[in-house]
């Protein structure tokens, strides 16, 4: 069975340029695989990542800003507050040609944010 995936492109160069940034960097890319499947915290990213706790922190702040993770949030039994990251795409596409870059998202079709 095949299945079509629905994909968005992006017009706006400085938001492909933003996306190819941060595509580069191997911290970000390894939170948005790490939260593909399943919402996790910034503690268990740095663990799970091997990622610096603040270093992750930046990074999940740069990601959720570009709409790329998704935040869910509670507040523990003893009044703190607890959040939780997902991937909003499956993966993001590039092709350049004749001069022209084209991006499109796949977005993650798991997320529920």
């Amino acid at each position: 069975m095949q299945v079509l995936l629905q994909t968005k492109p992006v017009q706006e160069e400085t938001t492909k340029a933003v996306l190819l940034e941060i595509l580069a960097d191997k911290y970000s890319r390894a939170i948005l695989e790490s939260t593909l499947e399943m919402p996790k915290s910034t503690i268990d990213l740095s663990i799970k990542c091997g990622i610096p706790i603040s270093t992750t922190y930046r990074r999940v702040q740069l990601l959720h800003t570009h709409k790329l993770l998704g935040i869910s949030g509670s507040i523990s039994q003893d009044g703190k507050k607890y959040f939780l990251y997902k991937s909003k795409i499956k993966s993001i596409v590039t092709c350049f040609k004749s001069g022209s870059l084209d991006v499109e998202i796949v977005p993650n079709s798991d997320t529920s944010n």
